[in-house]
């Protein structure tokens, strides 16, 4: 069976739809980091509870984090430098679930259901591309190459990893600490 293309295509509306949604949500959560919008608590506030849960220097990894959401969110949901932008909100929400995984799965429990799902579905974003209806379509995918897909994913996979293990080290370290008195 052939697949024709005709001028309105279901996928590209889905991928439209799931981008707008996810980035919508992303860059929410990001403005709460940066700006103290929808009942954030800004950079002040939110370096202070990323240096509480190992994230040092604080303020600097609030930074990271907001930029991360808002701008990935922002660039998600426009459809524009799609492989940067899912690989960048998705590694925010590694750095999330990290934090959430003692908690175990389900987010009632305080567990990392939430940020891993934003995270899959950013990744997957980077991977399928933004469809029809995005920016990068109206620029001529020139910030949405093949060769982006992989370089992203793993320019960020390198990020996480370094500052999941530097918070791990750091709270096992203050663990080891508390436990010596």
């Amino acid at each position: 069976m052939t697949r024709t293309r005709s001028c309105f295509d279901r996928r590209d509306l889905g991928l439209l739809l799931l981008r707008v949604g996810t980035g919508g949500v992303l860059a929410a959560h990001g403005a709460q980091k940066l700006f103290g919008w929808f009942g954030g608590h800004g950079i002040e506030g939110t370096g202070a509870f990323m240096e509480s849960i190992g994230y040092a220097p604080g303020k600097a990894n609030a930074v990271v984090a907001g930029v991360a959401e808002a701008g990935g969110g922002t660039l998600l949901a426009l459809g524009l430098a799609t492989p940067a932008a899912g690989s960048a909100a998705a590694g925010a929400m590694a750095g999330a679930a990290a934090v959430h995984a003692p908690n175990g799965f389900f987010s009632q429990g305080g567990g990392y259901e939430y940020p891993a799902f934003l995270g899959m579905v950013s990744a997957a974003l980077a991977v399928a591309g933004p469809g029809a209806f995005s920016v990068d379509s109206a620029l001529g995918h020139t910030f949405n190459r093949n060769w982006m897909v992989p370089a992203a994913l793993a320019g960020t996979a390198v990020g996480v990893l370094v500052s999941v293990g530097c918070r791990t080290k750091k709270v096992r370290d203050q663990e080891s600490a508390a436990e010596e008195f």
